[in-house]
């Protein structure tokens, strides 16, 4: 947790120097080719409850309130790197729809 800590700190630090950057350069866009909507979205892993925050474009209904204090639209997600056996090293299955048994039932090994 500690670590956890830490690491936000340099990470808001370096963060707000960014922000510093940004507001001293000024940047031309082109106007009408950028999305909109565009804005901080939380991503929430179902199988294990993650949750990581980044910008997205997503249409979203629900909200949730993170540790910070601040509410984001909220996105569902059935995997992430979090619980994905390639990323974790293990080899468990996670079946919120019914697909694996859909597929075992269809194409089952027959006796």
């Amino acid at each position: 947790m500690l670590k956890q800590k830490l690491f936000y700190r340099i990470y808001l630090h370096l963060f707000q120097k960014k922000l510093l950057l940004h507001s001293l350069i000024k940047y031309k866009m082109k106007a009408g080719i950028h999305p909109e909507n565009y804005r901080k979205v939380a991503f929430k892993d179902m199988s294990n409850g993650y949750t990581f925050v980044t910008g997205s474009t997503v249409d979203t209904k629900d909200t949730i309130t993170l540790e910070d204090g601040i509410v984001y639209p909220l996105f569902k997600l059935e995997i992430s790197y979090k619980s994905h056996p390639f990323f974790t090293g293990q080899n468990m299955l996670i079946d919120t729809a019914g697909r694996i048994n859909k597929f075992k039932k269809r194409y089952g090994a027959k006796k």
